[in-house]
This record gives structure tokens, C-alpha cells and sequence, in this order.
């Protein structure tokens, strides 16, 4: 149940269950998502988006392990895990007063902290895959979508502010413009694909090729402005050894900031 996407009396209704007459509209009975998910689990996303007044409601449903529909007077027991998420940071909306500091504590039993996509770089792959698969399933007749290897280097050096969601919206994009179920580094949004004039750490020499080595050599280019100029670093997340790196850049004209002595080697 997404908290955020709700208006405050829907959502009340959606998650708790209401009577017929309790308000305009409610013709019939209607069960609530926690008396539906009676000995199972419910996933409350955006929780940090309900309001004070549905918080105290649900506060009482984990406290008393029971539920109250709208306009009823009696109570129904229920047993249900509940797993909760947020993009907010809950101890500072306590803080503010916009989140029940009881209701935090009640929730955080088994806290898990998802750290964002740019801190894991080597879940992207994964994550692409599991797109792909999804979008395969989509796509009527498809039977194969693929990511090149420098369209992968690309997303693995992008720092994705929006996180996974951003990740997927960027696939689903790409399957589309896609030739042949192959999504190449040009199938990829602009910002994902750097000019290599925006690189103060590097100094780049004359240079021309072909468009295919312009990407790798944009892919290349974006890596050592997230590193710094570190070799190891750079090599790692574009998915190559530091001397294949090393021979890329002899190629593509372009000469390092060395941050790191072990680069020399």
C-alpha cells in the first residue's frame, strides 16, 4: 500500500475498512487491507507521507493488534507483519513533530538501511538483468533484450540520483529505441553519455575515430572524473583490467591525473 498516493480519507478507508453509511458514497461493507492480510504481511511504502491522524490509527492497530473500520464500533483481532519504507528521514520528521516519535519506535524493530545506488556499483548488473527481464515479458514476441558492454560501463559509472526507480525508467526507455533487443551506449539518455570536454582532470591530446570508439572514449572519460583520475578505480568500474585501461587510454589520447602511486605500476 502506497501511504503517498492516497488521499488522508481513502487511504483510511483503503487500510482499515469501513461500514456501510459511515460516509457519503459507502454503500456497502468493505474490508481493510489489514483485516485481508490476516496472518500475512503488508508492506506500508512512503510511510514517512501519512498523516499525524492516520499514524495514531495505525500506532493503535500494531499496539492493540486490532483494527476499527470507519464508523464501526467494535473492533476486529488481527495478526500481521508489517514491513514499512521511506525515502525520508523519519527521525528528523520526528523531530519536526510531522512523525509520532511512538509510532517511529514501534516501527524501527528491525531497521534495514538501503544505501544508494551510487554506493553500490556492482548491484547494477544484477539490476539491469532483472530489468531486462521484465521488459522481455512486456514486450510481446521479444525474445531477447540485451545491454552492450559500454552501455553497461555507462550505467555502472552513472550516479543515478533517483536510485533504482531512475535506473528502470532509464531501461524501459532505451528497450524502446533499441535495434534488434540490443540497447547501445546511443539508446542512452545524454546525461548518462558525458562530453569529454567537461574533464578538468584530464589533458587530451588530438584525437579522431569512429562513433562506437567516441562512446567507450565518453564511457573512459566519465569514469576518471568519478575517480579522480585513479586507474584502479577507474578500470573497476568500467569493468576492465587497469592495463587494458591503460592501452585504452594510450589509444583515445588521453592522459590521466595519477591519484594513486599503485597506478603506476
Amino acid at each position: 500500500m502506497n501511504c503517498g498516493a492516497l488521499a488522508e480519507g481513502i487511504l483510511e478507508s483503503e487500510l482499515f475498512g469501513h461500514v456501510r453509511g459511515a460516509f457519503t458514497g459507502a454503500v456497502r461493507d468493505r474490508v481493510g487491507v489489514f483485516e485481508a492480510a490476516d496472518g500475512g504481511t503488508i508492506f506500508l511504502d512512503e510511510i514517512g507521507e501519512m498523516s499525524v491522524a492516520l499514524q495514531q490509527r495505525l500506532l493503535r492497530v500494531l499496539q492493540e493488534r486490532e483494527v476499527t473500520r470507519v464508523g464501526a464500533s467494535r473492533p476486529a483481532k488481527v495478526n500481521v507483519r508489517v514491513v514499512a519504507a521511506t525515502n525520508r528521514d523519519l527521525a528528523s520528521l520526528v523531530e519536526q513533530g510531522r512523525f509520532r516519535e511512538d509510532l517511529y519506535y514501534r516501527l524501527a524493530v528491525f531497521p534495514i538501511a538501503l544505501p544508494p545506488l551510487r554506493d553500490r556499483r556492482a548491484d547494477i548488473p544484477l539490476l539491469v538483468e532483472h530489468a531486462l527481464t521484465i521488459l522481455r515479458a512486456r514486450r510481446e514476441g521479444a525474445e531477447r533484450l540485451a545491454c552492450s558492454p559500454l552501455a553497461m560501463r555507462l550505467l555502472r559509472a552513472y550516479d543515478w540520483p533517483g536510485n533504482v526507480r531512475h535506473l528502470f525508467g532509464v531501461l524501459e526507455r532505451a528497450a524502446v529505441e533499441a535495434d534488434y533487443g540490443r540497447i547501445e551506449a546511443q539508446h542512452l539518455p545524454a546525461e548518462l553519455r558525458p562530453a569529454s570536454n567537461g574533464a578538468p582532470e584530464l589533458r587530451e591530446q588530438r584525437y579522431r575515430g569512429t562513433a562506437p570508439a567516441d562512446e567507450e572514449r565518453a564511457a573512459i572519460v566519465s569514469a576518471l572524473e568519478q575517480t579522480g583520475g585513479a586507474l584502479a578505480q577507474s578500470a573497476e568500474l568500467l569493468g576492465m583490467g587497469r592495463t587494458t585501461l591503460w592501452r585504452k587510454l594510450k589509444l583515445y589520447g588521453l592522459t590521466p591525473t595519477v591519484t594513486d602511486e599503485s597506478d603506476l605500476g
